[in-house]
């Protein structure tokens, strides 16, 4: 059978070429995809993203499943657009795809079915927004309303820092929010303290399966130090969702959301991402809602997962979720994010990349940010390629990884020398 996926960064080639592995899966074609997907004779590159488009060329060639990667064809409609002609795509629809693409509608959705979230209030007026911050204090967190490729939250440490973050979002708009509908809006919320985790679960709009746990490095630099990315590293599982945490994630977030969203008349199917802040005592608070799989968690958690991804997709279309269960490697997966020059204000564009090893059964390198320029691959973006592995420990992963990430070159490149630090020190590892 035809596959879809609809995207071009490493989480799309990732799911690419898990799915390409499936035995019922004749073709994988990817939209738009990137450098790595079209050197690659695994998978067929497709340079449409409208979704009337990609809907009218899916009939056309009878694709069997579509899967949706990145946020925004989800905010733009695409999973109604081929419901609406019969075919079968996961992902969440439109109104679904809400929880993410407008964090005053997640914010209040929360506060309605009483999912324990960060205290906020929410403001399009630069003035009361400015007087809010004075009012609380600092450190605090700043969230432009609206699609920002994960740059959109400034966690400011002093009032100068938050003063500045909502001077640019409501009034210079410099990040390139998507505003949602009434124009420039900021959350603005308390300071949550503990330890970050992501919780990845995927829906059919009643059952739900958890995927294997993960934590990502939001910074640019060692020690968590520079400015937020979208993402320079992830690892699976995690320790710091321990089996309680895991279980109360599902019991206080993850069920409540799917209940809340049937209540509210706008069912959940797709991957639903919940960014999770844990205290001290274990307990949970939502941070933020995806409503797709995150990147680069994406990349470790595929090359852990043994079960044919086509099947789960095809379960998860069928609204039988509860009818599989994943099957997991016991090794630890680690991925390393190589960026651009300049990443993440300026990434530069057309450095030549080289010295990308083959595939192994324990080393494979997705791409993000690649072209490909008459034959050879280039940088085309931020976050340009994630090295990931398997491995015994943490500790061989990050040693394995950072030896194969040292054979590829490009000008500029810049990448994170600690990704896993958290783990490496942790016992008892549990929460797979």
């Amino acid at each position: 059978m035809k596959v879809l996926v609809i995207g071009s960064g490493g989480r799309e080639h990732a799911l690419a070429w898990r799915l390409a592995q499936g035995n019922r899966v004749s073709r994988v074609y990817v939209a738009p995809g990137n450098g790595g997907t079209a050197a690659d004779s695994r998978y067929e590159c497709i340079n449409i993203t409208e979704p009337a488009e990609l809907r009218a060329w899916a009939q056309k060639e009878k694709i069997a499943l579509t899967v949706v990667g990145p946020e925004g064809p989800l905010a733009a409609g695409v999973v109604d657009e081929f419901r609406a002609h019969g075919l079968r795509i996961f992902g969440p629809t439109k109104a679904a795809a809400q929880l993410e693409s407008s964090k005053a509608f997640s914010k209040d959705f929360m506060k309605r079915h009483k999912i324990p979230t960060a205290e906020y209030e929410t403001f399009s007026d630069p003035a009361e927004a400015h007087a809010y911050v004075d009012a609380k204090g600092a450190p605090i967190v700043v969230k432009a309303d609206g699609l920002a490729a994960g740059k959109g939250v400034v966690v400011a440490t002093t009032l100068a820092e938050a003063h500045e973050a909502i001077d640019f979002m409501l009034l210079d708009n410099k990040l390139g929010v998507a505003h949602n509908q009434g124009g420039a809006r900021v959350v603005i919320e308390e300071f949550l303290q503990g330890e970050e985790a992501s919780f990845i679960v995927m829906c059919d709009g009643k059952n739900v399966t958890a995927l294997a746990t993960s934590q990502d490095h939001k910074r640019l630099l060692d020690n968590d130090e520079g400015p937020n990315t979208g993402g320079m590293g992830a690892y699976s599982p995690a320790p710091v969702v321990t089996a309680e945490v895991h279980a109360r994630a599902m019991r206080e977030i993850i069920l409540p959301t799917m209940r809340g969203m049937e209540k509210d008349g706008i069912p959940f199917t797709g991957f639903l991402y919940a960014g999770l802040m844990i205290d001290a005592q274990g307990h949970p608070k939502t941070l933020e809602f995806n409503c797709r799989m995150g990147d680069p968690e994406t990349q470790p958690i595929m090359m852990r997962l043994k079960s044919d991804l086509f099947e789960v997709f095809w379960h998860a279309t069928d609204g039988t979720l509860d009818q599989i269960e994943l099957q997991w490697d016991r090794h630890t997966a680690l991925g390393v994010v190589m960026a651009a020059h300049g990443y993440p204000m300026a990434p530069r564009k057309g450095d030549k990349i080289t010295g990308i090893p083959a595939e192994t059964p324990d080393a494979v390198v997705f791409h993000a940010g690649t072209s490909l320029d008459s034959g050879e691959l280039r940088t085309s973006g931020g976050r340009v390629l994630c090295v990931t592995v398997l491995a015994d420990s943490v500790k061989l992963a990050q040693q394995r990884a950072y030896e194969v990430a040292s054979k590829i070159q490009f000008d500029g490149a810049q990448y994170r020398k600690d990704i896993g630090h958290r783990a490496v020190h942790v016992r008892g590892t549990s929460g797979g």
